[in-house]
C-alpha cells in the first residue's frame, strides 16, 4: 500500500492512498466465489451458476462494495503508518476502480495540533477570601421568609411590591391585538414580569379604578408583530394585596428540617449551608480564572471540524432545553461558534496538561465530591448510591475532579493572591461565570 501526505493549509492534510491491484482482486474474487455458491438465478441450480454469469451480473456492485470496505480498513492503516491523529471524519474522494487496477483515493482531514504546555507561573489568580457575617445570615433568613410570604388584601393605593389582580385590554392605534386582553391576572408590582411601563402605570391606583396607560413593546419582544410598537392598555384593578412575612418561629424553622434547638440550631444550619455554597463558589471562581489563564497562554490552530461538531452539539442541547420549556425555536450552530471554540481549545490544553503531568483521577476526591453534591438532598445516601451505580454519572464526576486536580496543579505554580470579597458578590460572580461557560 502506497501512502503520500500533503499539508494543504494549517491543520488540513490530504492523504493519497493506493491499494495494490492484487489485494483488490483477491477481495473481489473471494466475494464472487462466495456469491456463486449462494446466489439464485433462474435456469441454474443453487451452487451451479457459472462464474462468467456471476461476474457479469454482480462484478460491478461487488467491486464497489469491496472498494468501500477497503477504504474503511486502509484509512486506519494509513494514518497509523504515517503517525497521524485525525481530528474528525475524513472527506473521501475515490477514483474510478476498474478490473485489474488498484484502488486509489484521497482522504482530506484535519489533525490535532501539536503544542507545548505554557508555563503556569505567568497565570495570575485572585482567589476570593470570604468571611460569613451575622449580616449575611440575617439576609439569607430574610430571603427564606420572602419565599414563604403570604398575601393580605388591603384598601389603599397600590404600591411597589404589592400584588394586584387586574383586567386589561391592549390596543395599537385603536385596534386590539391577539392575546392582548385578560381578566383576573395577578401582577406583582416591581417584579418586572410585564413590559416596561406597565407595572409602573398601576402604582397609585385603587380597587375598582380604571385607567389607560401608554407603553412601548421592546425591540426584542418575542412576538415579532408587536416588537417596537407603541400600545395602550385599559386597566382595571380588582384587588390589592400586600405581602406578609412569616415570623421566624418553631413552625417556620421546622419547614427547613430543624426540629430541635430552635433559632440557634436554625442559624447554625443556615451558616453550614452557606459555607458549603461559599466554598464551592470560591473553587468555581478560582477555576474560571485558571481556565482563562490557560486559554490565553496558548496559541495554536484549532481543528474547524471539532469546533463545528461542538457548536452543533451545543445548539442541539439548547434546543432540547427550549423545547422542554415549550419554546421550540430552531437554533443555528453559528450562534455557539465562539463558546465552542473556547471549549475545544481548553479541552485540548487540559488533555495535554493531564498527559504531560501524568495526572490520575483521585478516587477519594471523587467520593468526596459525590458526598458534597448529595449533602443538599433530603436522603444523601440514596444520591451517593445512585452516582456510584450509574457509570455515566460517575464518569461526569470523575471528569469534574480531574479538572479540579488540573486547577490545583496550575495554582501551585501560578501567581495567586487573596482578594477580599463579600458573600453576595462572590455568589454573583460564580453564577455569572457558570452561566457563561
Amino acid at each position: 500500500m502506497e501512502v503520500s501526505v500533503e499539508t494543504t493549509q494549517g491543520l488540513e492534510r490530504a492523504m493519497t492512498i493506493t491499494v495494490p491491484a492484487e489485494r483488490v482482486e483477491k477481495e473481489v474474487s473471494e466475494r464472487l466465489n462466495r456469491l456463486k455458491n449462494t446466489v439464485k438465478i433462474n435456469g441454474f441450480r443453487p451452487g451451479k451458476v457459472p462464474m462468467t454469469v456471476v461476474k457479469k451480473r454482480f462484478s460491478t456492485s461487488v467491486r464497489y462494495e469491496v472498494a468501500e470496505e477497503l477504504i474503511q480498513a486502509t484509512f486506519g492503516e494509513a494514518v497509523n503508518q504515517e503517525n497521524l491523529a485525525p481530528a474528525g471524519a475524513p472527506k473521501i474522494t475515490p477514483e474510478e476502480i476498474a478490473e485489474g487496477e488498484g484502488l486509489k483515493y484521497t482522504a482530506t482531514f484535519e489533525v490535532y495540533p501539536e503544542f507545548e504546555v505554557a508555563s503556569f507561573a505567568d497565570i495570575k489568580i485572585a482567589k476570593p477570601a470570604v468571611e460569613l457575617s451575622d449580616e449575611n445570615l440575617d439576609k439569607m433568613i430574610d430571603n427564606l421568609r420572602e419565599q414563604q410570604k403570604s398575601w393580605s388584601e388591603v384598601e389603599r393605593e397600590a404600591g411597589d411590591g404589592d400584588q394586584v389582580n387586574i383586567d386589561f385590554k391592549g390596543s395599537i392605534d385603536g385596534e386590539e391585538f391577539d392575546r392582548g386582553a385578560a381578566e383576573g391576572v395577578p401582577v406583582t408590582l416591581g417584579s418586572g414580569s410585564m413590559i416596561g411601563g406597565f407595572e409602573e402605570g398601576i402604582i397609585g391606583m385603587k380597587v375598582g379604578e380604571e385607567k389607560s396607560i401608554d407603553v412601548t413593546f421592546p425591540e426584542d419582544y418575542s412576538a415579532e408583530e408587536l416588537s417596537g410598537k407603541a400600545a395602550q392598555f385599559e386597566i382595571k384593578v380588582n384587588s390589592i394585596s400586600e405581602s406578609v412575612l412569616p415570623e421566624v418561629d418553631d413552625e417556620f424553622i421546622e419547614k427547613y428540617g430543624v426540629k430541635e434547638g430552635g433559632l440557634d440550631a436554625f442559624r447554625a444550619q443556615i451558616k453550614e449551608n452557606m459555607q458549603r455554597e461559599c466554598d464551592q463558589a470560591v473553587t468555581q471562581v478560582a477555576k474560571d480564572q485558571v481556565m482563562d489563564g490557560l486559554y490565553e497562554a496558548h496559541t495554536f490552530d484549532i481543528p474547524s471540524a471539532m469546533i463545528e461538531e461542538e457548536a452543533a452539539r451545543m445548539a442541539e442541547n439548547m434546543q432540547q432545553q427550549m423545547g422542554a420549556q415549550g419554546q421550540g425555536v430552531p437554533l443555528s450552530s453559528e450562534l455557539f461558534k465562539g463558546q465552542a471554540e473556547r471549549r475545544v481549545k481548553l479541552g485540548l490544553v487540559l488533555a495535554e496538561v493531564v498527559r504531560e503531568h501524568n495526572v490520575q483521577v483521585d478516587p477519594v476526591r471523587v467520593q468526596q465530591q459525590i458526598e458534597t453534591m448529595a449533602a443538599g438532598y433530603e436522603k444523601p445516601e440514596e444520591v451517593i448510591e445512585y452516582y456510584n451505580q450509574n457509570p455515566q454519572y460517575l464518569e461526569g464526576v470523575q471528569n469534574l475532579v480531574m479538572e479540579e486536580q488540573v486547577v490545583d496543579l496550575v495554582m501551585k505554580d501560578a501567581a495567586v493572591s487573596d482578594e477580599s470579597i463579600g458573600f453576595e458578590e462572590l455568589m454573583t460572580k460564580a453564577n455569572a461565570n457558570r452561566n457563561n461557560a
